[in-house]
């Protein structure tokens, strides 16, 4: 079943620009870019398996401290003592990035999700003044926490930073209609919100 099926209410602007801090993660066809729902087909299981295996999540206590962890801290104290920068970008995709999978497996219901995403948006809103500026200090953070992992000789490496590069520029090019933010530019999340009913007519 699509997700949109199950949750068939368009996403306002606002709704949209928050699931979106989350895009840069979302780089496998799977994965829904416009919809709080984190899959463009209904799969609670691989969100509970996701959660599980890359971040030791299976209970909604677990969920929470995780969040609050990334809202608070997250890995940009690391990336701050070997670069200098705190790149809050990295840590706020990963918090929507679970915020979301965390609705679709159950953990949280829809409107605490909601709630969630609408928490670290004064944070982000207040550091960044374009989605150029959060996606440089997203790919810096990657790259740092990516190096730890080489660092540590971990075998089970996520995917190059070419790879990540590459996926940040096709959000960014202004001729990709189906990027989530062309749709939600980043100064809309401080004008009213809007709805967009023909969101759904976009390719995931």
């Amino acid at each position: 079943m699509k997700a949109t099926r199950r949750y068939p209410v368009p996403l306002t602007v606002h709704q949209l620009w928050m699931v979106s801090l989350s895009a840069p993660v979302s780089r496998d066809r799977s994965a829904s870019r416009t919809t709080l729902y984190p899959y463009t087909r209904i799969d609670d299981d691989s969100a509970r398996r996701w959660l599980a295996d890359q971040w030791e999540i299976t209970s909604r206590e677990e969920l929470v401290d995780r969040l609050d962890d990334l809202s608070r801290s997250g890995y940009r104290a690391r990336a701050y003592r070997q670069t200098g920068v705190a790149p809050l970008a990295w840590d706020a995709a990963l918090y929507v990035d679970i915020a979301r999978r965390g609705f679709a497996c159950g953990l949280i219901g829809e409107t605490d999700a909601w709630t969630a995403l609408k928490n670290i948006v004064p944070a982000v809103a207040g550091t960044y003044g374009s989605w150029r500026e959060y996606a440089d200090h997203y790919l810096l953070g990657r790259k740092v926490w990516r190096e730890g992992l080489l660092g540590a000789g971990d075998p089970d490496l996520p995917a190059s930073q070419a790879v990540a590069d590459a996926h940040l520029r096709a959000l960014l090019d202004p001729a990709n209609r189906s990027s989530p933010w062309n749709l939600a530019p980043w100064e809309a999340i401080g004008r009213p919100d809007l709805a967009l009913p023909k969101l759904g007519r976009t390719r995931e």
